[in-house]
């Protein structure tokens, strides 16, 4: 299909907005954007982050006015704060910039968020600033994410890796519960220090990606570079990201990676380790990569993927989907949410504009289907 050859210049390009209304809301709502440096305090649930009923809802409707609450990867967060914030702020009709529905294709004259949750029999409230439901969206990693939703503390578990390579040891029934729904793709690139793409390494082949992490290669002279120790960076174990790393590169998501020298719980921490560096190299959600954290070209099994031309196409070997997961099902307050994100407006406001890959048009219809059927 024509999304699957877009190329990311092409995406990087669309407009970027800062997200402002709405977020004196959802601050002030209990548990909301937890930034979850200490695993452990996540992983026991010690944050206040919100519990509720995530049961595969045929009543909560329109009486349930709780907020959506999602936490765990900060490759999806991107992707789910951005929505969140929109949904709260419930921008007009007639806002062309954050709303616009006539723009998608969507008859109505309602406000952003009371059109979506309409769909689901929530009441509109009409007010900008007042969705029929909040939203509180917090920040960690795949692993915790996913646990929390287990657990029953948030509605959304945001994953970059899916829950089998997430939990490999756990049985197929053990799994069942969690429901799956694709929202995007990330290309996943290799990014490093400024001074060493300055330095002259600008391209990397797989097999010298294998060799950093595996601790077969520990200095960058040995790959053109200069005579500098290499500060590789992971990925914290649960993170979907080192998950995906591992799988992709290494050919197993269990892989053991010895030259690890230290490993960071999201990527906004290891985008601050590169800029912060002069010999380091990472891998790192597509959303992250900007001039301060320069991609390398990637050559896989013969073939040169160039930075950004050819990170735009699904053909890429380590591009992966981005979830987000439900509990048993799909509650009525959960579809309404994850049914915006698979429009053509939350395709383009929320995925393609955090620098990701729509997902294909066929993929995303499987993914509508998944969901239950709006009752308006």
């Amino acid at each position: 299909m024509a999304q699957d050859s877009e190329r990311l210049s092409d995406l990087v390009s669309r407009r970027k907005f800062i997200l402002t209304s709405g977020v004196a809301g959802a601050t002030a709502l209990a548990g909301c954007s937890s930034s979850g440096e200490s695993e452990s305090a996540d992983e026991n649930g010690s944050d206040g982050g919100s519990s509720s009923d995530n049961g595969g809802e045929s009543s909560g409707g329109s009486s349930d006015t709780t907020p959506l609450t999602a936490d765990g990867s900060s490759t999806v967060y991107p992707i789910t704060s951005q929505a969140g914030s929109l949904w709260n702020g419930n921008a007009p009709a007639d806002d062309e910039e954050y709303w616009g529905p006539d723009q998608y294709g969507i008859d109505t004259d309602k406000n952003m968020a009371d059109y979506w949750a309409g769909l689901y029999g929530f009441e509109p409230s009409g007010e900008e600033g007042t969705p029929p439901f909040f939203t509180s969206i917090g920040l960690n990693h795949t692993g915790v994410g996913l646990e929390k939703l287990e657990n029953g503390q948030v509605d959304i578990g945001d994953a970059s890796a899916p829950v089998s390579a997430e939990f490999p040891d756990r049985s197929e029934e053990d799994l069942e519960p969690f429901t799956d729904h694709v929202v995007g793709v990330d290309a996943q690139p290799i990014v490093v220090s400024q001074e060493i793409y300055d330095a002259g390494v600008t391209e990397l082949t797989l097999t010298d990606i294998q060799d950093i992490y595996q601790g077969r290669v520990t200095n960058w002279s040995e790959l053109g570079g200069p005579d500098r120790d290499i500060q590789a960076i992971g990925r914290a174990d649960g993170s979907g990201t080192d998950t995906s790393f591992r799988n992709n590169v290494l050919g197993d998501p269990d892989a053991p990676m010895d030259g690890v020298d230290s490993r960071r719980g999201q990527n906004q921490q290891v985008k601050t380790d590169i800029e912060n560096a002069d010999n380091a190299i990472a891998y790192i959600a597509l959303a992250f990569v900007d001039d301060a954290t320069p991609a390398i070209d990637l050559e896989i099994d013969g073939e040169m993927f160039e930075y950004p031309d050819d990170f735009g196409s699904l053909d890429y070997p380590l591009a992966r989907a981005l979830h987000t997961y439900t509990w048993d099902g799909t509650s009525n307050k959960e579809a309404a949410f994850i049914r915006m994100l698979l429009s053509d407006y939350g395709q383009e406001m929320f995925v393609e504009s955090a620098d990701y890959l729509p997902v294909t048009d066929e993929r995303r219809q499987e993914e509508i289907d998944k969901l239950p059927e709006p009752t308006n």
